[in-house]
């Protein structure tokens, strides 16, 4: 069984690398759309 404390820390970085994803996919979108313009 994992400590609450390392499912909490689990849980902070899953949120983080989501925020880095939704980031990536948003810089991605606004380059495609810029190319395309």
């Amino acid at each position: 069984m994992a400590t609450l404390k390392e499912v909490k820390s689990k849980i902070v970085s899953v949120k983080k690398t989501r925020q880095i994803t939704s980031a990536m996919k948003m810089v991605a979108t606004s380059r495609l759309r810029g190319s395309q313009l």
